[in-house]
């Protein structure tokens, strides 16, 4: 556990050397959401119909902003071959690396989803159940990302083969988010795409980082 936690702390001691790199995608939501208010009349009641889709796309390109970047670097100094031969799984190892990547750059999306939510004319009930959403839904995003980036971490020209690979595995999340939060704003229970937005966290946070390991050996191999 000390790997894992020595894993965690680098990757937050960069960031904070670094903070355009987790700044970035936390106003690029918020440019994404309060954009779409600006193109349609004032008061139109479309705005609420449309804000789920809204808020969750905009959370989904904010997760791809930095996916190309999260191997590489490591990469490129060798700290991916150094995790390779330490005695801790790199599955684990992986695991804090983008759990570290959540904390930075999606964590504070879920802080600002309510006051995106009322910015886009959401009631009190809807905007509780699109900050959940987001907190089941944003590490899927993320691990879906890291292990499209293990995926790509060898390849050339990764920036044009990612968004290939990693939208149709983050559209789930995308559907059961705004439908969760459609549902609560119709006034129905939102709980099964809630439940759907659970299984899907718990099989990303067990699956993704032992499928990004062996992507990752198989890259370095």
């Amino acid at each position: 556990m000390s790997a894992v936690s020595a894993v965690f702390r680098r990757e937050l001691s960069i960031a904070l050397r670094r903070p355009a790199e987790w700044v970035q995608p936390l106003v690029f939501y918020g440019i994404v959401a309060l954009l779409f208010p600006l193109g349609i009349a004032p008061d139109d009641p479309a705005l609420k119909t449309f804000a789920p889709a809204i808020v969750w796309v905009g959370a989904l390109l904010s997760a791809l902003l930095g996916v190309e970047r999260l191997f590489r670097s490591d990469l490129d100094d060798g700290t991916l071959e150094q995790m390779l031969i330490v005695d801790t799984p790199l599955a684990m190892l992986l695991a804090a690396k983008l759990a570290a990547q959540w904390l930075l750059t999606a964590a504070p999306l879920v802080v600002a989803s309510p006051l995106i939510g009322y910015g886009l004319g959401m009631d009190s009930a809807a905007v509780g159940v699109l900050g959940l959403s987001l907190l089941l839904g944003t590490p899927t995003l993320v691990f879906t990302g890291g292990f499209a980036a293990a995926l790509t971490v060898g390849a050339p020209r990764a920036g044009l083969l990612l968004p290939i690979l990693v939208l149709p595995l983050m559209t789930p999340a995308v559907i059961f988010g705004g439908g969760a939060v459609r549902a609560a704003a119709a006034g129905l229970s939102p709980e099964a795409p809630l439940y759907f937005l659970g299984a899907l966290l718990a099989l990303s946070l067990t699956l993704l980082p032992v499928a990004a390991a062996g992507a990752v050996r198989n890259a370095l191999g």
